[in-house]
């Protein structure tokens, strides 16, 4: 075995692999950064710049798969439950950008924290019949000096006790919230009015210049695109502070295919480059930050065999409540996709328990709700009659500026029924076998869907909604394609869970593969339960916490 070629090599350049990079150079160590995607978030010549790759064009990211990964060549399997067979679908399949900054570069940027009961619901709630509830092998207190330091890296803007319902600070955002959307502030008090507590949403977009980055200047275009202008923090603004280092060197187009390894170690990593050819990288420490579908793809390719491995998939079950405003325009065509949201879904109370009762369930939780408005152009343009009526239509604008909804991030309960593994005959353009994924909601997450909808459309019609619309994700398709099953959260967690037991998690607390010492997971998989919030701060965290423990520093360090 040659010498490796950095003190770790670091899989997948989104949010966690851009965190450990960035935390592991500030300490001194050297990584390879290795992304199967094209880069558009840097500049080729200077990897300390943000690129000019990105624009408003629905297009190019939502219909061409800009950002990737194209279903054509890379595609999923799909199935609900076992009994339908090997699969019911290939193609896309709630996929996240693959592209040098990962997930973080297609979203709009709310980034909220995890509550205190969010890592012990085993014991505040109890257990629930069919899923796997445990609680975290962390709390709230252990995790908090870690969001503290990846707000301040990225960048969140927010307001210190504007939600009744969060978990302690020890500080302040670093920027104050963005200017609110005019639809949002409709239906926020309208949300007040009937004794729910909306809040500005805290979001890794700037609302003042931040570190060498322009504030947002609310586009409209930010949920699914790249930002033009790089207002948005994650993941651009921690891998520019690693490659800023000289200790990082990104490696966009390679494709990782294998870990392999000895024993309890790993040795090197096999990939593909962008040519087609075959290379082995010696490896000290292998990092994996793929998301919850890639990473446990890449295990099972790996030959790692674990009973917890790909099971307990989570994607949040998504309830999107519309209404239509025929005599009011909202405007939702400015603003940050979201600028409000509420969390009151979340909190049991006398309607939650009486609705659990009536599913006979011992508890219904909900998720954080999402104040928003209706859609871009090209989609409207999609949905809108064909023929003289067109031009018509578009110019009323019903789909875009007389719509408004919310739309409910439902905490999926991890059932082992819901799993990622290796299809037995889809292979992607490389060779290699895909991901299948096999999900179904549970009677929880219809149950919560239910009663909280009906609350979300007691809200619009108390903010004047001529009707309302109440569906879900999956169920339909917010990209036009009909009704469909497969879930389209971008939410995606729990196939390699965390805990101190070997025999029930893939990965300890600290992320370490149990059968591993070596391999460490920093991504979303780890998660033990789903909550019901956005994972991308807390899997943010989790990458810091666990790649200050392998540097030996602390938070700020």
């Amino acid at each position: 075995m040659s010498a490796p070629v950095a003190d770790a090599v670091i899989i997948g350049s989104g949010p966690g692999g851009a965190t450990a990079a960035e935390v592991l150079t500030r300490a001194g160590w050297t990584v390879v950064i290795l992304e199967k995607g094209r880069n558009h978030l840097l500049e080729p010549d200077d990897l300390t710049r943000p690129a000019g790759d990105y624009s408003n064009d629905e297009i190019k990211f939502i219909s061409r798969y800009f950002l990737g990964p194209d279903p054509l060549i890379e595609p999923r399997a799909f199935r609900r439950n076992a009994d339908e067979g090997e699969h019911t679908h290939v193609g896309e399949v709630n996929s996240i950008p693959t592209t040098v900054g990962g997930g973080g570069t297609h979203a709009d940027g709310k980034v909220p924290r995890f509550r205190e009961d969010d890592f012990s619901m085993r014991s505040t709630h109890g257990p629930q019949q069919d899923a796997l509830i445990e609680d975290w092998p962390l709390d709230y207190d252990e995790l908090e000096p870690f969001y503290a330091e990846v707000e301040r890296a990225i960048g969140v803007a927010g307001r210190e006790g504007a939600n009744p319902f969060a978990a302690w600070r020890s500080g302040p955002y670093p920027m104050p919230p963005g200017p609110p959307m005019y639809g949002a502030l409709l239906s926020s008090a309208a949300a007040e009015r009937v004794g729910l507590h909306p809040y500005e949403a805290p979001t890794a977009a700037n609302s003042v210049a931040y570190a060498g980055r322009p504030a947002c200047n609310n586009c409209g275009f930010c949920a699914f695109f790249g930002c033009p202008i790089h207002a948005k923090g994650d993941p651009v603004a921690l891998l520019t502070k690693a490659m800023a280092t000289g200790r990082a060197q990104l490696m966009p187009e390679t494709y990782v295919s294998r870990i392999v390894t000895e024993g309890r170690r790993a040795t090197a990593v096999e990939y593909v480059d962008a040519a087609g050819d075959t290379h082995r990288m010696d490896a000290a420490l292998v990092i994996v930050a793929g998301g919850a579908i890639e990473t446990p793809r890449l295990l099972l390719l790996s030959g790692l065999e674990h009973p917890a491995l790909g099971r307990y998939l989570t994607v949040h079950f998504q309830t999107i409540v519309v209404g239509h405003f025929p005599q009011l325009r909202l405007h939702p065509l400015r603003g940050r996709a979201v600028t409000h949201v509420h969390d009151d879904a979340m909190i049991q109370d006398d309607r939650s328990r009486a609705a659990a009762k009536e599913a006979g369930l011992p508890w219904l939780r909900g998720g954080m709700v999402e104040h928003s408005g209706g859609g871009l152009p090209v989609m409207a343009a999609r949905h809108s009659p064909w023929g003289r009526a067109h031009a018509q239509v578009m110019r009323d604008a019903s789909l875009r500026d007389h719509m408004w909804a919310f739309i409910m991030q439902g905490e999926d309960l991890p059932y082992a029924t819901n799993t990622v593994d290796l299809s037995p005959s889809v292979r992607d353009a490389r060779g290699f076998a895909v991901a299948r994924v096999t999900y179904q909601p549970g009677r929880h997450e219809l149950a919560a869907s239910k009663h909280h909808g009906k609350i979300l459309q007691s809200v619009l019609e108390e903010m004047g909604a001529e009707y309302v619309i109440h569906t879900s994700s999956p169920g339909v398709s917010y990209h036009g394609i009909g009704a469909t099953p497969v879930p389209e959260s971008r939410h995606v967690m729990g196939t390699t869970r965390m805990g101190d037991d070997p025999a029930t998690s893939v990965v300890d607390r600290w992320g370490r593969v149990h059968a591993l010492d070596n391999v460490v997971v920093a991504d979303s998989s780890v998660f033990v339960t789903a909550s019901g919030y956005g994972p991308t701060l807390t899997l943010v965290a989790l990458a810091a916490r666990a790649a200050h423990h392998l540097a030996g520093t602390k938070p700020g360090e």
